[in-house]
């Protein structure tokens, strides 16, 4: 199974709160709902393309608790995700958590949990929100693609995709679009460390 990390960030990386001011408010986060003033037809038919490539969601606690409260209530027959968002297997990366609400729930309690669901002989286990989780697992070295839909719009605040990384990883670009509203809509295929080179010249690279 490959593990992708689909994120929606800011251009200053932040991706907290994307959907509403209210969406999560922790440590003070006032600026959330960033996203929606962009969202516009492109973007919900190439997220509802990703969505349909999942046999699975992997969530931390915190947007995993989001998700249980929010998603089961959303009844618009006409919402490309609801019906697929709940019917899916859910895992939930927990120490504290001993079962889930929003089924059907297997909670996790290690990254370990996450390498043995990669065996498994199927399409892609996806990551929504959840930034540390993602970025520990990028950092473990477990995450095979990284979506990003990249808003046109600098926050200055909030959490940030990637911030708790102490190693580097390399990232080579594979997909790109951009949508009328903006919106940048970017596929990369991880590479193992981030490669480095001292400039010596216009001439090394024509």
């Amino acid at each position: 199974m490959r593990l992708v990390l689909t994120e929606f960030v800011t251009l200053d990386g932040v991706s907290q709160g994307p959907g509403s001011p209210t969406e999560d408010t922790s440590d003070g986060f006032m600026r959330g709902g960033w996203l929606v003033p962009f969202i516009d037809e492109t973007f919900v038919r190439r997220t509802a393309d990703w969505l349909a490539l999942a046999d699975g969601l992997l969530l931390g606690r915190r947007t995993y608790d989001a998700f249980a409260r929010d998603w089961p209530q959303i009844t618009d027959p006409d919402d490309p995700f609801t019906e697929r968002m709940n019917a899916l297997p859910k895992y939930v990366v927990s120490r504290t958590l001993t079962e889930g609400s929003w089924h059907p729930t297997t909670v996790i309690s290690s990254l370990d949990g996450v390498a043995e669901l990669k065996k498994l002989p199927s399409g892609e286990l996806q990551i929504h929100g959840s930034a540390r989780l993602g970025d520990a697992l990028v950092k473990a070295g477990l995450v095979d693609l990284v979506r990003l839909v990249v808003a046109p719009t600098v926050i200055g605040a909030g959490r940030r995709l990637f911030e708790h990384s102490d190693d580097t990883a390399g990232l080579k670009l594979t997909k790109h679009e951009s949508t009328p509203s903006g919106l940048l809509l970017l596929e990369y295929e991880t590479v193992g460390v981030a490669p480095v080179a001292a400039y010596e010249g216009v001439s090394a690279f024509v």
